[in-house]
C-alpha cells in the first residue's frame, strides 16, 4: 500500500510541512487534515520535491487549501515541487493560482 509521510516544522512567519510518497485517493485524508488545521493559523510552505504522485484527489487538497488559506488572510507556498506535481499542477490549467517557490528564502523578498 502507498504511504506519504508528513512532518511539520513550525516557524514565527511559516509552518513548512515536508510530504514524502504519494498523494492520492488512499493517502489524501492525512494530507488534507494536516493542511487544513495549519492554514488556519499561518501561511504554509508545501514542500513538495520528494512526491511521487500526485493524483486529483492531492490537487483537490491544493486548491481548497489555497482558497481557505485566503479565507484566513494565509498563503500557501508550493516549496521545489516534484517534476511530478508540478505537471499535475500545469494540467489543472490552474498553475498561477499557486505561488511557487525554490527556496524558503524566497519568502523574505
Amino acid at each position: 500500500m502507498e504511504s506519504v509521510q508528513i512532518t511539520e516544522k513550525i516557524t514565527p512567519d511559516y509552518i513548512l510541512l515536508s510530504v514524502v510518497g504519494s498523494i492520492n485517493s488512499y493517502t489524501y485524508q492525512e494530507f488534507e487534515s494536516k493542511i487544513y488545521s495549519s492554514i488556519k493559523e499561518n501561511n504554509i510552505v508545501l514542500e513538495l520535491s520528494n512526491v511521487t504522485n500526485m493524483s486529483s484527489s492531492g490537487l483537490g487538497v491544493l486548491m481548497s487549501a489555497h482558497d481557505e488559506g485566503e479565507e484566513h488572510g494565509h498563503k500557501l507556498y508550493i516549496l521545489a515541487p516534484s517534476e511530478i506535481v508540478r505537471l499535475a499542477i500545469d494540467s489543472t490549467g490552474f498553475s498561477e493560482m499557486f505561488t511557487i517557490i525554490h527556496s524558503v528564502s524566497d519568502l523574505s523578498q
